[in-house]
């Protein structure tokens, strides 16, 4: 019992000292997550449009039947009642043989399939991006924490120095003030920094479907590669063709398309063949005697459309008007898609630049702090330029830390544009995580 007892404890301080990584998240993301579980079941009724375009082609087969009980009261020449029952029920089958609009429809229903996968797709990145930017999110809001508790912990230590230097008369009171106002100045950002850490940490686990759980962080020096081909026209075209939602709303052109031959299908006729068997028996009458009859038939049905009070014309003209909408839509759609690219590729390219001025900065930033101390200790140096270097510091540090996440999310942005992203991206962000 005692050794079962033990071997608990040890799985538990594994499972606590386990941290989440990227991956993780996006597969949690891709099971748990609403929005994505509502793209998966749009995506099943989209699929449906197909089988509902064939069924247009196909016979249409009905049971019709009847029965109905007559009672008669006869008063002259003698009073007599007769009561019977009449059955009937009929089977008919019809076979569209010349049906413009449904041959339209057949093919319109294709096409919704493929919108349907198209918009599954673009849920698809949506869930990625969701999942790095709230893991990032969280990573970045533990960064500012730990820079924030850095700040006021060394805020604290100049606090005490400078009162020892008062004490002993090396310093004024108002240095003294100064650094109790960076100390308490840093404890309200640490208070602001804990409940923005909650909210991030939140927001993960609601996309997740999991408990707040410790998170892989970026490894030191962690290099980010720059985007290939190193052309931004490239990703810009590349996003005007492959975009999903792009496709989707060209996809959407073509059934707007097909639905302008629908409407004008309307002033061509029909043609059907119609097959039917029935059976119609009826019971004793007045005459004393019941019949049972048979009926069979097959023929072929012409409709042909002379007027309808201008309907179909009004139909045609509709159909043309919001093709016109729909095609200016993709235009749009177009648009922002390479526009998005355009914003993404800039976003890896100048964040780079930013992170590598950032990590320049911060080894700047703590050589001037070093410096500040020496020369305080010294008297070159007053207290207020020591405190400015440590929150100079720390700003940077924060910084360089944004910079490396939104960086890393303008990758999978780039990717997303263009419709090119996938689990392997997410994989290839994860390697740069610390295990």
């Amino acid at each position: 019992m005692k050794r079962i007892a033990c071997l608990a404890v040890a799985v538990c301080s594994v499972m606590n000292a386990y941290a989440a990584d990227l991956l993780d998240i996006y597969r949690d993301a891709l099971v748990s997550d609403s929005q994505f579980t509502s793209a998966r079941a749009q995506l099943e009724a989209g699929k449906e449009k197909g089988p509902q375009g064939t069924a247009n082609l196909l016979p249409v087969v009905n049971l019709t039947g009847n029965t109905t009980y007559t009672r008669t009261d006869a008063s002259l020449p003698s009073e007599r009642t007769f009561a019977f029952n009449g059955n009937n029920y009929q089977v008919q089958l019809t076979q569209p043989l010349f049906r413009w609009q449904n041959w339209v429809a057949y093919k319109q229903g294709a096409l919704q399939v493929g919108v349907a996968q198209a918009q599954f797709e673009t849920a698809g990145n949506d869930v990625a991006l969701r999942a790095a930017q709230t893991y990032f999110d969280v990573l970045y809001a533990e960064e500012v924490l730990a820079s924030v508790q850095a700040l006021k912990s060394a805020a604290s230590e100049q606090l005490q120095l400078s009162k020892r230097s008062f004490q002993v008369g090396t310093v004024t009171v108002t240095d003294v003030n100064e650094a109790q106002s960076k100390y308490d100045l840093a404890a309200a950002q640490e208070i602001a920094a804990q409940s923005d850490l909650t909210i991030k940490r939140a927001a993960l686990s609601l996309l997740s479907g999991k408990a707040p759980q410790p998170l892989a962080r970026l490894r030191p020096g962690v290099q980010i590669a720059p985007p290939l081909p190193a052309n931004i026209e490239d990703w810009a075209s590349a996003a005007e063709k492959n975009n999903p939602a792009v496709q989707a709303q060209q996809l959407t052109l073509e059934i707007a398309k097909r639905d302008v031959e629908k409407a004008r299908a309307g002033h061509l006729p029909t043609v059907d063949l119609v097959a039917s068997y029935g059976n119609s028996h009826s019971g004793n009458g007045s005459n004393g005697t019941s019949s049972l009859s048979r009926n069979n038939a097959i023929g072929l049905q012409l409709q042909v459309p002379i007027y309808a009070g201008g309907l179909t014309q009004s139909r045609v003209r509709e159909s043309l008007a919001l093709s016109d909408k729909v095609a200016a839509d993709l235009e749009t759609q177009k648009r922002t898609a390479t526009q998005a690219a355009r914003q993404a590729f800039v976003g890896v390219t100048s964040g780079i630049a930013q992170v590598r001025g950032y990590e320049a900065a911060v080894l700047s930033g703590r050589s001037a702090v070093d410096s500040n101390k020496l020369g305080y200790e010294v008297g070159v140096r007053i207290n207020i330029d020591v405190l400015n270097a440590q929150s100079s510091l720390a700003d940077t540090q924060q910084k360089l830390a944004k910079a490396r996440y939104d960086t890393l999310i303008a990758q999978l942005k780039l990717k997303a544009a263009t419709g090119t992203i996938d689990t392997a991206d997410i994989e290839q962000i994860n390697e740069l995580l610390a295990r």
